[in-house]
């Protein structure tokens, strides 16, 4: 068995100590997972120290193979590693050490030596392909890495908050309790799965609800520092008027059973932050720029954004400061937007939907999480917050830099009246509706944005640095 080796190094702007401390925390593993091939935890035991143990599901084309790790050689605040116990390599070891370079820096090592399977033919096969993917897969990491522990040093000095999080599940919900988690707040998520609501007595991260029924019991909520509420129905598909009832049932009655229940704790948070989404706004051609100032617009997701942000009163009448939260599309591989979007790009036969000349109001995952914290935290924020990119792209400018990110053609136009046949309401005013959203809050409030242009987004989602 021919062993391989790849060695990455590289210097990180934080002390060896907080780099450590953030590799061990709960959540690291999965922000540092790639978007564009994520893994999925099945199992986890212990931590990075020697015998902790997780077992993920891995993407393989359309195969998804089983990967059994287990920690070894660990010296605390130095060096752990991870060994394959069973998977789709002969063999596996990687070694991740953090060495100091001044009271300020690091130097993040990380070692991996590896056996392909089927010998010569494996490395024939496929050798070129895992090297790439090593290669793009380590400097996603070590970008998230220092730019999570950059983003959180502006808060180091504050206390660390116990958040609960609905929608946890969802993309946005899952990460941000794994970018929380890694800057030392406690979180737990509110579900509705009957087998976790069954463990509830014995698993005090989670908290039970059936918002249904609207069943909360708020004597789970009495303590916490802030609440974060992501759940609603996707808004893709066609609007049936079944459709509408279940978006506005998921958005609107959530909402106001979380703030009506805020209300009335003992000791409620001290911070309501409930998603909301640039749609608020309407579509207002290519001219118009939308603040936090701006008026609501016409249409089912103006009506609805207004209702969303309406059912927050209760809260805010007891004194809980409330943060709407006006969601632009999120980019990232793993959901929404641009997912829909790969398939067709991927194949060379992408291009600009409509027009082309409608603006879309993106934001990168990493962004929006930081933005939620950064809100969070700031006491100054409340009540309506574009969470938005500072530089809004139409949507020909967004499938031409795609194109050029993935290097295909991203020449053939989906024809407007394909999609209103297709999608009737939700594709005018979702995919063919023009809405220019700038971040005026964020960028007053001093909040430093990861990707503030689509390139350097779609980049590092992708792996195509």
């Amino acid at each position: 068995m021919k062993l391989l080796e790849y060695v990455n190094r590289a210097r990180i702007d934080a002390p060896a100590e907080d780099v450590f401390r953030w590799l061990g925390r709960p959540g690291a593993f999965e922000r540092l997972n790639p978007p564009w091939q994520p893994f999925r935890g099945l199992s986890r035991t212990g931590s990075i120290e020697s015998g902790g143990a997780a077992t993920v599901l891995i993407p393989l084309g359309m195969l998804r193979l089983r990967w059994m790790l287990e920690h070894r050689d660990f010296v605390e605040g130095l060096q752990f590693r991870e060994v394959q116990l069973k998977g789709p390599f002969a063999h596996w070891s990687h070694l991740t050490r953090a060495e100091p370079d001044g009271p300020d820096s690091c130097f993040l090592d990380n070692r991996v030596e590896y056996a392909m399977p089927l010998g010569l033919a494996g490395r024939a096969l496929v050798g070129r392909l895992v090297l790439r993917r090593l290669k793009a897969a380590f400097r996603y990491r070590n970008n998230t890495l220092e730019q999570d522990l950059k983003a959180h040093g502006y808060y180091a000095s504050m206390p660390r908050c116990k958040v609960a999080v609905s929608g946890a599940s969802g993309t946005i919900g899952s990460n941000l309790v794994h970018y929380l988690t890694t800057a030392g707040h406690q979180v737990v998520r509110l579900v509705r799965d009957t087998g976790l609501r069954r463990d509830f007595q014995s698993n005090k991260s989670v908290i039970p609800w059936d918002p249904g029924r609207g069943v909360l019991d708020g004597s789970h909520l009495e303590g916490l520092d802030a609440f974060v509420h992501l759940s609603g129905e996707t808004i893709m598909g066609r609007w049936t008027p079944a459709k509408k009832q279940r978006m506005r049932d998921s958005r609107v009655g959530t909402a106001r059973l979380l703030a009506d229940t805020l209300s009335r704790l003992e000791h409620p948070p001290k911070v309501f932050l409930c998603a909301s989404a640039v749609g608020i706004y309407g579509s207002a051609g290519s001219d118009g720029v939308m603040d936090e100032d701006s008026p609501a617009g016409e249409g089912f997701l103006g009506e609805l954004a207004r209702e969303w942000e309406g059912a927050c009163e209760g809260a805010a009448e007891a004194g809980i400061r409330v943060v709407h939260l006006r969601l632009g599309p999120v980019v990232t591989p793993l959901g929404g937007m641009l997912k829909s979007m790969l398939p067709p790009f991927k194949a060379g036969v992408g291009g600009p939907v409509g027009s082309g000349r409608q603006y879309v109001s993106w934001i990168s995952l990493d962004d929006t999480l930081g933005a939620i914290e950064h809100c969070m935290l700031t006491q100054g924020i409340q009540g309506p917050v574009n969470i938005t990119a500072p530089e809004p792209v139409t949507n020909g400018e967004l499938t031409r830099t795609l194109g050029e990110v993935l290097r295909r053609p991203a020449l053939l136009k989906v024809p407007g009246v394909a999609l209103r046949t297709a999608l009737g309401e939700m594709a005018d005013e979702s995919l063919l509706g023009s809405t220019r959203a700038v971040p005026g809050k964020l960028l007053d409030s001093g909040y430093d944005f990861r990707h503030p242009d689509i390139d350097t987004a779609l980049r590092h989602v992708l792996g195509r640095g």
